[in-house]
């Protein structure tokens, strides 16, 4: 393993839970600061890195031969294009209570 592997996978990996978080809104420190955005756009970038890295490396026909890191890349591009509905799905929302007032005299 050389230390370019080790950056490629450790690139794609980086990008998930910052990706995730940003989606989420979780707190979570990036490159670029706090913040949702900050986290996708660090996300982002960290793909874009892994991705080029890899390409340099080993060129584009090999992507489809290297089927652990074609795996991760897959998941991780489904969640880039679906996120923001789960979240919307699986969000909790908050309890609406009625409007009543216990020291109200009528």
């Amino acid at each position: 393993m050389s230390i370019i592997d080790f950056l490629i996978g450790l690139t794609l990996m980086n990008a998930m839970p910052h990706f995730v978080l940003g989606v989420w809104k979780g707190r979570m420190f990036s490159a670029f600061g706090f913040g949702d955005r900050k986290n996708m756009l660090y996300g982002a970038t960290n793909l874009v890195l892994s991705l080029g890295l890899f390409l340099f490396s080993y060129g584009p026909a090999q992507l489809l031969h290297n089927g652990i890191y074609t795996g991760a890349l897959v998941l991780l591009l489904i969640y880039f294009v679906t996120g923001r509905f789960w979240y919307t799905l699986f969000r909790e929302k908050p309890l609406k209570t009625p409007n009543r007032c216990d020291d109200c005299s009528a």
